[in-house]
């Protein structure tokens, strides 16, 4: 029996190794939000987000992650259109669309099969967002200190059908919308 559990746990390690849980997202530098890290359950920096053109610094219209093994881009969609974005990474494509029309404190993230209203807890503050409803688990992103965008904790407790380019997506619009473009 042991000559079979052995092959089966090698097998099943990576897998296993892949299921990350991001804890927190803090701005790399205090005066300036192009770029991000990323943190895991174990503390340790484990990725980042960063905007695409490094030189254009007002340029916020495509960004590009890494974390890990697993990397993206994020993109407006559409040229002067901040209320809509695609993300392309790991052969997998997720949109993310406000409700309402120049409302940015309430999206819809998709990626066709699935979708989540992603929204602020209060209409008047951005330091909190949340799922609208939990049919697929909980979703809350909360500032570690009062209206500094700078550090952000995530409390993921999302269903495993949730890809984690889903996740991404939803951290990004937290992020985005929430912080100062500079």
């Amino acid at each position: 029996m042991k000559n079979v559990l052995a092959p089966i746990l090698l097998f099943l390690l990576p897998f296993a190794a892949k299921a990350q849980y991001l804890t927190g997202i803090t701005s790399r530098f205090d005066d300036s939000f192009i770029e991000w890290l990323f943190y895991t359950d174990d503390e340790e920096a484990e990725g980042e987000l960063k905007i695409r053109w490094q030189f254009q610094q007002d340029d916020f219209t495509e960004w590009d992650y890494r974390i890990g093994e697993t990397f993206g881009t994020i993109q407006m969609k559409w040229k002067d259109k901040p209320d809509e974005w695609e993300l392309r990474g790991d052969n997998k494509i997720v949109s993310a669309r406000t409700l309402w029309n120049g409302d940015f404190r309430e999206w819809r993230i998709t990626n066709n099969s699935i979708s989540l209203t992603l929204k602020t807890k209060w209409g008047n503050q951005w330091d909190e967002w949340h799922l609208r409803d939990g049919q697929h688990g909980q979703f809350t992103m909360y500032t570690s200190y009062e209206r500094d965008p700078r550090d952000w904790v995530i409390v993921d407790e999302l269903d495993d059908d949730i890809s984690f380019e889903m996740k991404m997506m939803l951290m990004f619009i937290v992020v985005f919308n929430s912080s100062p473009k500079q």
